[in-house]
């Protein structure tokens, strides 16, 4: 089974999967693809994290985070303008790392490790296939490229590979090609992945981005390694989970469904079930604020913000009935997460992203690699939690998820949607493993988001159109700001997903968010 947010994706995976490749193998074939198709959400300029359950039931994690160039100081910044505000957008926001294909190589020897023998010329193919011949433009695509296009048409390499000969955005089906990018991946597969930092293509991407004027050299790439790391674990009444640990928002995901399995909740879709993850949100997101940064500049170890003495602090600062005061300062985001498992018992969670919407805007000519602009997560205050230093990862809003439930089922899940990631994993892992909805169910039903995320500049509590209109009142009586989406279902409430793995001859199932343009598929 594989479950990704567009349908060419969804079938690359699929094809591995029937061909006799694994999980591993499988998410590796998804996440080229969708690095060529769904480009305004990834690319290959990007971040990446993986959580791998093998068949023994241990976690395994891939953190392949970059770093900030060397050239990255507040120094830099101010030469150039910038005093208070990192720039969000060009040459001086690609100031980070691409740390992605770092972390594909990891899950390459993972892959291999549990039998893998699918060649990577065969994993590429797909991806290869799409950025050369072409494929039709998504809704998604089309729609974001409109709303971006008077922002992001003056960065270099933008127009040339987003908009059509006449400056046009293209339209939903035309065909689309990245030449440059199948040339890439490519060379990937011919020279290897360790190509992209220490190889033919990392010149070329340190020579287009010192031409560019990004802070990031050829010394920075080639230092660059991914890293396997120990998840971050935490016990439920009915479940057990895996997240992501610093500088992902892990910790957010894990303590509002620790925080939210303490309150009691007994009636799902009720007044209590969303007011109830909402404040667990809340408490989330005061301590990841004061806690999350870079694994290696920690100043408290996230697991004790996850101990039963801990969780249970938090849940007596919740008022069951009225709403914490909020806001406070959120943070936008574009992702993918895609999943897949296989009969073996392996599953695989996987989250990679270019941060904003088309990232950077930053192409660089030689290779087709759109850069990341995830170094805006950084502040030029020296005293700020994630104060911009050469060599420093940024805080990541990524965080793919992981369960295991009572019943044996395994579930790995997540979502986009910058700041509301973590508040869509607990509204689907509620909902499909606290109160037994169907998983179809879990992700298609209405959500919710506190506070700014991508597509929104307000920090409003935002419910989606064909939410529940009685429920909506008691929120706003008990305190919550509301603001009522348009949309019945909305590209701001994130693309979810989830693949399950049941016990013995369960079988499997997954499902994608139908706010999405992708789904799921089984062999």
């Amino acid at each position: 089974m594989v479950a990704t947010p567009h349908w060419l994706a969804t079938e690359a995976g699929r094809a591995v999967l029937e061909e006799g490749g694994n999980a591993i193998e499988a998410a590796l074939a998804a996440a080229a693809a969708i690095a060529v198709v769904y480009p305004h959400m990834n690319q290959l300029g990007g971040d990446g994290f993986w959580l791998i359950r093998d068949p023994r039931g241990r976690v395994a994690y891939i953190e392949a985070a970059g770093f900030a160039g060397a050239r990255a100081t507040p120094a830099f910044y101010r030469e150039h303008g910038h005093e208070e505000t990192l720039p969000a957008r060009g040459p001086l926001a690609a100031l980070t790392v691409p740390g992605q294909i770092g972390g594909w190589s990891l899950a390459l020897e993972a892959a291999v490790a549990f039998g893998g023998r699918m060649p990577l010329r065969r994993l590429l193919e797909p991806a290869i296939a799409h950025a050369r011949t072409g494929f039709p433009v998504s809704a998604s695509q089309n729609r974001l490229t409109t709303e971006k296009k008077d922002e992001l048409a003056s960065v270099p390499g933008f127009a040339r590979n987003f908009l059509d000969d006449e400056g046009a955005v293209p339209e939903v089906g035309a065909a689309q090609r990245f030449e440059r990018l199948a040339d890439t991946l490519e060379q990937l597969y011919r020279a290897g992945l360790e190509d992209y930092y220490r190889g033919d293509i990392g010149r070329e991407i340190a020579a287009d981005l010192e031409r560019a004027g990004s802070p990031v050299t050829r010394e920075d790439l080639a230092a660059f390694h991914a890293v396997r790391r120990a998840p971050l674990h935490v016990k439920l009444s009915t479940l057990e989970l895996w997240g992501s640990p610093p500088p992902t928002q892990g910790l957010a995901t894990l303590m509002i469904l620790a925080i939210f399995d303490r309150l009691g909740v007994k009636e799902p879709e009720s007044f209590a079930h969303v007011h109830g993850l909402i404040e667990a949100t809340k408490r989330a997101f005061l301590v990841r604020d004061r806690v999350v940064t870079d694994f290696e500049q920690l100043a408290h170890d996230p697991a004790d913000f996850l101990t039963n003495a801990a969780i249970d602090r938090e849940v007596a600062a919740i008022d069951a009935r009225r709403a914490l005061p909020w806001p406070h300062k959120a943070a936008p985001g574009d992702t993918i997460w895609l999943g897949a498992a296989d009969r073996s018992g392996l599953v695989v969670s996987y989250i990679q992203s270019i941060y904003w919407e088309f990232g950077s805007g930053l192409v660089l000519p030689s290779t087709g690699v759109l850069m990341q602009n995830r170094g805006t997560s950084f502040s030029l205050d020296p005293r700020a939690v994630n104060p911009l230093e050469p060599g420093r990862r940024p805080f990541h809003t990524l965080n793919p998820g992981m369960a295991a439930l009572a019943d044996g089922r395994v579930v790995a899940f997540g979502c986009m949607g910058g700041e509301g990631q973590p508040q869509t994993n607990a509204a689907v892992m509620s909902r499909y493993a606290l109160f037994g909805a169907p998983l179809g169910a879990a992700v298609a039903r209405p959500r919710w988001l506190l506070g700014r995320s991508w597509g929104s500049p307000s920090l409003t509590l935002k419910l989606e159109g064909a939410f529940d209109g009685g429920i909506a009142d008691q929120l706003a009586r008990a305190g919550h700001e509301i603001e009522i989406i348009p949309q019945p279902y909305a590209d701001m409430m994130g693309h979810a997903g989830a693949v399950v793995l049941h016990p013995g001859r369960g079988g499997l199932e997954g499902t994608h968010d139908p706010r999405s343009d992708g789904g799921a598929l089984g062999v």
